[in-house]
């Protein structure tokens, strides 16, 4: 038996007087699926890294209280052998592989567990099987979408054989189909294979019925309570209502200026098709919602609109090539928000991030009094000194959003820009983006599994299907 026991844990990050969690005690049950909700930066994923093993080794300050697998304190279990214990799965997975391709990173894991050689092949072609990912096998992990990386990520995890797993907002970057096989999966792995499964996640989708416990952390009195069955229908109820989205826009009229047209286009990398268009635009001024499953190659197609991947035909910027146009110059007008905020940062604290971004703008759309009120908007202000890169997911999201807007493109590509936030979270962020476009006069352009919430911010739709890109009134 496996019961996960959190007894009076309290902690708080170096040079901060605000408890992230305050004396807290719950016991996750053995062979159960608990869900953990709350706002983003409330302190779940602080929790899952330390019943991980994570933290405090990675963190530098301890915690008060203790964690406890049955009787064992996870502060005795030698850290060569804490993957016996628990596999933890990450919101962000490129922050977990090592290796290069996926074969090498599931023997590396295997390796570091001391498995015989000679079973090795068994485990890693089970893990892949059920993961449904045996096509990755040799696949470079880099050039993997979002969802293919979770995947990859929970085989990992399926060959590790742990009782217990924890995952953090696992599914902040899948499409929906996919996030409900995966939650099958991890059922399937509670039911049929004795596993203790802990999950923090702010989308409650699919989750109903399928989830054990429903625990709540509170982000004023920072402790967790267990719900009873009608406290976690409300949460249930509450959630639903947010889940609608106007679903007709309108298809771009005949002579609406564009800012993008691109033109006999193939993007094929490593010699595989993902898209060919004879001709299609992206419209001045408007926000342009791309969606499509996982792996088809979304994110590929902005790398191209970038000049980071190379492609055949022709993209013009404003009627110009954009082969023609200064790299820096280019990137100044036509700026990536990349789906991983850790890769849009280069320097190590919060001022210093916001610093730059306000040393490099292009012009004065965004006052200090403006970055000011975004960062309370969004529940980061206080935290100048902190550095980045020990931000919840949700919270480097927040930052590296502010960090783009103050930069002020006349062209912002956004890739997952909502991954990790609560709803109301990313209900600022809409109105954030409305401002840029109505005042400023921004084009966006989205690519979003996280489709509710966007009704006052989507102008055009384009759906990525069968290697083409085809504006649609339906958005589904």
């Amino acid at each position: 038996m496996t019961d996960v026991s959190i007894n009076h844990f309290t902690y708080e990050y170096p040079k901060s007087e605000v408890k992230v969690l305050n004396d807290v005690t719950i016991t996750f049950k053995h062979n159960h699926f608990s869900l953990l909700t709350g706002p983003s930066g409330s302190g779940k994923s602080t929790l899952l890294y330390f019943i991980a093993g994570l933290y405090p080794h990675f963190i530098g300050n301890d915690a008060l209280g203790s964690i406890k697998f049955g009787e064992v304190d996870v502060k005795q279990i030698p850290r060569n052998q804490i993957s016996h214990s628990v596999a933890m799965m990450f919101q962000n997975p490129n922050q977990q592989f090592a290796m290069d391709t996926v074969i090498h990173e599931l023997t590396f894991v295997l390796e570091n567990m001391l498995v015989d050689p000679s079973k090795m092949d068994e485990i890693i072609n089970h893990a892949l099987a059920f993961c449904g990912i045996e096509k990755l096998r040799s696949r470079v992990i880099n050039t993997l979408s979002g969802g293919e990386k979770q995947r990859v990520a929970l085989a990992c995890i399926v060959a590790m054989d742990p009782p217990v797993i924890v995952l953090d907002e696992p599914f902040a970057s899948i499409d929906p189909d996919s996030r409900l096989d995966l939650i099958k999966k991890l059922k399937l792995l509670q039911q049929e294979h004795g596993k203790t499964i802990i999950l923090a996640d702010h989308d409650l989708n699919d989750y109903q019925g399928v989830i054990d416990e429903f625990y709540y952390l509170d982000p004023d009195s920072h402790q967790i309570n267990l719900l009873a069955a009608p406290a976690a229908q409300h949460f249930f109820d509450q959630f639903k209502t947010t889940q609608t989205i106007n679903k007709q826009v309108e298809i771009p009229a005949k002579g609406t200026p564009s800012v993008i047209d691109i033109n006999d286009f193939k993007l094929q990398p490593h010699h595989s098709l993902l898209l060919a268009l004879g001709k299609f635009k992206f419209y001045q001024g408007k926000t342009t919602l791309i969606t499509g499953a996982n792996g088809i190659g979304k994110s590929t197609l902005f790398n191209a609109l970038t000049k980071l991947l190379p492609y055949e035909g022709t993209i013009e910027y404003s009627g110009k090539n954009i082969q023609k146009i200064r790299p820096l110059s280019y990137a100044k007008n036509v700026t990536l928000l990349f789906q991983d905020a850790e890769n849009q940062f280069l320097n190590i604290t919060v001022k210093e991030e916001l610093d730059l971004s306000l040393k490099n703008r292009t012009n004065q759309a965004y006052t200090n009094d403006d970055v000011a009120s975004m960062l309370k908007q969004l529940n980061i202000e206080g935290r100048e000194d902190q550095v980045v890169y020990s931000l919840s997911e949700g919270q480097k999201k927040k930052l590296q959003i502010i960090e783009m807007l103050i930069m002020n493109p006349p062209v912002l590509l956004l890739d997952e820009p909502f991954k990790g936030l609560d709803y109301h979270s990313l209900e600022v962020v809409v109105g954030f983006l409305n401002r840029a476009k109505s005042q400023f006069h921004q084009t966006q352009i989205i690519i979003s599994h996280q489709l509710s919430g966007l009704d006052p911010l989507i102008d055009y739709h384009a759906h990525f299907a069968d290697q083409n890109l085809t504006y649609q009134e339906v958005i589904k």
